[in-house]
Order: C-alpha cells, then sequence, then structure tokens
C-alpha cells in the first residue's frame, strides 16, 4: 500500500462500532496532512437565525476538497460550522487551493469569517497527538471516517491559537472553488419523538468508548451505534420537498458564484425534474425515486467520530431525561466530557456526485445551533474540568 493510496486501500468495515479499538483504527502515514476550517464567531451567526449559512460554509469545505481530489482517497468529518479533510502530501496543494476558494466565497457570499490551516500530521505527533483511521462502510462507494487519537483536536486548537495557526494558515484566494453537486433542498426534518438532540462526547480513553456505549444504550433503549432503524433520521414522513425549495437562492450563490441567477434557473429546472420523479415514482433521466431515497437514508453522517463522538438523535422526552443523567454523571465521575443540544428539527444539506452510481452524502445537524452548539458546551465543560483540576493540584 502506497502513502498516497492509503485510505482508498484501507478496508472497509460494515459495522460503526469498535470493541478492538487499539488495533481497528491505523495511523496515517507521516506525510499526511490535516487540513480544518471553522466559521470564527459562528454563535453571532447562529442567533442571527443563519445557521444554515453556517451549515452551506462547512459542507463547502469538504465539497470543494472532493471535487478536486479523488473522494475515496480522503477522509473527512462534517463539524456543523467547518469540517476536517485529512490528504496525502500529493493532494495538498490542490485541496488548500480548494479550501481557500471557500474562505474567500464565505466572505464574499454570506459575510462569514473562516478561518482555514493546513497541519502536517508530523507536526501534530510532535505535539503528542495522532490520526488513527478506520473507514466505515455507509453503502457502497460511500464511507465515513471514524478518527481517533487526539489529532483533530490539537489542530481545533493550533487553528484557534492566533499565534500557533500562523505557519499552518490558509488566506483567502480568488479561485473560485468548485462546489457543483452541494445543494440544501430538502425542508428542516422535523423531530418525530419530541426532541432532536446534537451529542458530542470523549471518553476519558479510546479504550473506554464501547462501554460508555453500553451505558448510553441502557437509558436510551437502543445502542446509538448499531441500532440502525432506531438512529436514520432522513426517511418516512421527515423528509418533505418544497418547491422552490426555500435555500435555492443560497445553494445558487454557491454553487454559481457571479452567475447567480444561472444557477438559480438551473436548480429549478432540477427542483422540477425531482418532484416529478419523487411524487410519481417513475424515473427522471439518471434518478430513480425509490432508488436514490433508500441510499439517501444510508448515507447520512448523523453519527460520526472524530476524536469525539457526535450524534443527532431523535428522542422521546424520557429519553432526552435519561442520556442526560447518565452523562452528567459520567462526568461527574471524570469518565468523559460531553456537550448538548436540543432543538425540534435537523438540517440537511446534501453533497451529490453521481446520482445513477450511488455517489452522493447527507450532512445532518440539530437546526438552531446543533453541532455547533454542543461543541461550545463540550468546550466549556472540558475548560471547567482542566481549572478544576488545576485547582485541585
Amino acid at each position: 500500500m502506497s502513502a498516497e493510496d492509503f485510505y482508498s486501500e484501507l478496508p472497509s468495515c460494515q459495522d460503526f462500532k469498535s470493541d478492538n479499538i487499539r488495533n481497528d483504527f491505523i495511523p496515517v502515514p507521516e506525510d499526511w496532512v490535516v487540513l480544518t476550517a471553522d466559521i470564527v464567531r459562528s454563535r453571532d451567526a447562529i442567533n442571527a437565525g443563519r445557521y444554515k449559512h453556517v451549515n452551506m460554509v462547512g459542507a463547502a469545505v469538504i465539497a470543494a476538497v472532493l471535487n478536486k481530489v479523488d473522494r475515496d482517497r480522503v477522509p473527512f468529518v462534517f463539524g456543523g460550522d467547518g469540517a476536517v479533510v485529512v490528504v496525502p502530501e500529493a493532494d495538498r496543494k490542490l485541496a488548500e487551493e480548494a479550501i481557500a476558494g471557500v474562505v474567500a466565497l464565505a466572505r464574499d457570499v454570506v459575510d462569514l469569517e473562516l478561518r482555514a490551516a493546513s497541519i502536517p500530521v508530523a507536526d501534530i505527533r510532535k505535539r503528542g497527538g495522532d490520526i488513527k483511521v478506520r473507514k466505515y462502510c455507509l453503502s457502497p462507494g460511500n464511507h465515513l471516517a471514524m478518527i481517533i487519537g487526539d489529532g483533530l483536536l490539537i489542530a481545533d486548537r493550533i487553528l484557534k491559537d492566533p499565534e500557533a495557526v500562523k505557519p499552518y494558515a490558509l488566506a483567502a484566494s480568488s479561485d473560485d472553488p468548485v462546489l457543483s453537486g452541494l445543494s440544501c433542498r430538502w425542508e428542516p426534518l422535523d423531530a418525530q419523538n419530541g426532541h432532536i438532540v446534537s451529542v458530542i462526547l470523549k471518553p476519558a480513553t479510546d479504550e473506554s468508548l464501547p462501554e460508555i456505549i453500553e451505558g448510553l444504550a441502557g437509558g436510551l433503549g437502543f445502542n446509538p451505534l448499531t441500532d440502525d432503524e432506531k438512529l436514520r433520521l432522513a426517511e418516512g414522513p421527515r423528509l418533505k420537498f418544497r418547491f422552490p425549495p426555500r435555500t435555492l437562492s443560497l445553494e445558487a450563490s454557491f454553487g454559481s458564484p457571479g452567475r447567480w441567477l444561472k444557477g438559480y434557473l438551473m436548480g429549478i429546472v432540477e427542483s422540477l425534474f425531482f418532484m416529478y420523479g419523487y411524487y410519481t415514482g417513475r424515473r427522471a433521466g439518471p434518478f430513480e425515486p425509490k432508488k436514490y431515497i433508500k441510499e439517501l437514508s444510508l448515507n447520512t453522517d448523523h453519527r460520526k467520530l472524530g476524536d469525539s463522538l457526535q450524534l443527532v438523535l431523535d428522542l422521546t422526552p424520557d429519553q432526552l431525561s435519561a442520556l442526560k443523567t447518565y452523562l452528567e454523571s459520567q462526568s461527574e465521575a471524570g469518565q468523559l466530557i460531553y456537550g448538548l443540544h436540543v432543538s425540534d428539527s435537523a438540517l440537511m444539506t446534501c453533497f451529490v456526485q453521481d446520482v445513477s452510481n450511488n455517489q452522493h452524502i447527507h450532512f445532518v445537524d440539530g437546526a438552531n445551533g446543533g453541532l455547533s452548539l454542543a461543541a461550545i458546551d463540550f468546550k466549556k465543560r472540558l475548560s471547567d474540568r482542566v481549572a478544576a483540576s488545576q485547582i485541585t493540584n
């Protein structure tokens, strides 16, 4: 296996859980690079009701890179108000150019400041972290990366430190990013059980994750890693399509910088074809409704592992209460750090490269702040834990 083809040739697993973490996760090659990006003052945008804009920028980071680099070669993690992509050295320049274009687009199109950095894995390892990867198969041809080793957390700290980030920072580029396939046409996914809950949790050690999941399963009544029927959000009555899509104007701005009208009209035509197929069940060009909807429900990232476990769940009031009780008890015992946000719906942003060949993935997040506000809650709890530890010592 060559360093460049490390991820594409990595065997994929069909089960999200990992009982043997030490052996299941493989370190990426030394010359790989972590590209990380997030929105500055994302909470201000959330408070202004612009979380869909925030989500679109985060998804655009991934779409821009995957449109330039073979999607099978690079692991990525969507984080609500940003994203992380890990690339081999051979793809570094293209990936950096793609993200630099998104930095400019975020500033010029939606007035959001996207900070971005390109940090060698070797530098992260010098700081005591690592990037260890496992590849989870959503459906044939579509994978999510599961990442442990604290390397992403270190990259995030570097990104947000004005001094530490200077050697790695990516400036805005005048080149438009290629964002074909990026869309946001579905209506919000309403909670069916009462609450859409965005959860971020990190066990005290990577090896204790299976034990933590067992505890969660006891309170929820289902395993949040393996009980797929209880986890899928993008299916059934939650899926609603409005014409014209509410966010089509935003999508046109992202997909066709400087050519908004062309992008908007193209979106109208595509939406009409989609509605014809979706509501009649008949094939419309490459779009086969039943096949696509089945694939869509599988190809979502409502659960992901990027140093911390991130879940978007539809829970009853009793399940939410049990979740909070368990997380707080384990936090007080020093077994984990967590962050949580509750809303009444979820948002879905789509990246469709080839609908006829099942090349599409869908980024799911809680509405009104979702994973972004859960991350803020997480970091506050982590800061409180560190401060308490320093007082004790």
